[in-house]
């Protein structure tokens, strides 16, 4: 039986993978109490009976606790933006080609942010198949619940006094320095970052990734594009779908409480936009999060997660 371990068990995605592994009857959960789960010495003691441990942690925490493993045999599933681009960590989404080998042989994974999974999946392998230039010039829209920000977030659009104006959608990184960027541009061997809006809403979990393009810039088309992502997406979380919309709708929440995430592409032979919808809490945290520990312990790769 595969021992556990969540450090920063009472953060959002900490509490989602705990919720969603205490179901599980092939693992045992390493738990600390309130007065020792900040003791460094008892977490680098937890750390060393686990066999994978889940960094749900600001990435400065991230950084101290992987400073604590250092003599661990455990993997680290790090959930914060610390190492995804960080030499010697793999990036936990195993749909790209050839990234599932390595997740399975690592004992660094770093799972992918939550915005920059949308983006990721449906630029990535646009590239990599030769459709998409690495100097393209690409923007990205994309609209989270509010749960996307954690638990004070949650606690100011849940309150009964919240500010009026969070009872519409509010966009934010406005000076284009998002910490997802860096991922976004790394992971997809762009030669620059996208121009990138994120946008949150007064739902509570959901997100909706758009990347629009102009189909002659790049001699593409809507038919061109769906074969590519159906040809890619076979095996994982991920699967495309052609007239994906609900009565000429994209909903942001279709996958509110699921782990997949759906690719679709909508447009016409002049203007493309290319989606994909997910679960911020979901494939863009906790289920990503759990989907790469499965890998890890030779599970079937959706044990636990909801489809």
């Amino acid at each position: 039986m595969a021992k556990i371990f969540i450090d920063g068990s009472a953060g959002t995605t900490g509490l989602r993978i705990r919720e969603r592994l205490s179901e599980r009857k092939d693992i045992s959960l390493i738990t600390l109490s309130d007065a020792d789960r900040k003791d460094p010495n008892a977490r680098r003691e937890a750390i060393r009976q686990a066999d994978v441990v889940f960094l749900c942690l600001p990435d400065d925490a991230a950084r101290e606790s992987v400073a604590l493993a250092e003599n661990s045999n455990a993997v680290i599933i790090d959930t914060s933006t610390a190492h995804r681009t960080s030499p010697g960590w793999t990036y936990g989404m195993p749909e790209l080609k050839g990234q599932r080998e390595q997740i399975r042989a690592s004992r660094r994974i770093a799972n992918p942010g939550c915005h920059a999974s949308g983006f990721v999946a449906l630029i990535a392998p646009l590239v990599r198949e030769g459709l998409l230039p690495e100097d393209a010039a690409l923007s990205c829209v994309s609209l989270t619940g509010y749960s996307g920000g954690g638990k004070k977030m949650i606690a100011e659009y849940e309150s009964a006094n919240r500010d009026p104006l969070l009872n519409a959608p509010r966009m934010y990184g406005l000076t284009q320095q998002h910490k997802h960027l860096k991922e976004m541009q790394a992971l997809c061997s762009l030669q620059q970052a996208p121009a990138f809006c994120p946008i949150v809403a007064p739902f509570y979990s959901g997100m909706e990734v758009t990347v629009p393009l102009f189909g002659k810039a790049f001699s593409l088309t809507p038919d061109k594009l769906a074969e590519c992502y159906a040809s890619y997406y076979q095996e994982g979380l991920i699967r495309f779908l052609p007239n994906a919309d609900e009565s000429g709708f994209l909903s942001a929440g279709a996958f509110s409480g699921l782990d997949t995430m759906q690719i679709t592409v909508a447009g016409n032979e002049d203007r493309i936009l290319l989606v994909a919808r997910f679960d911020n809490l979901g494939k863009g945290a906790s289920g990503a999060a759990i989907q790469n520990m499965n890998l890890v312990l030779g599970v079937e790769e959706s044990l636990g997660l909801s489809l």
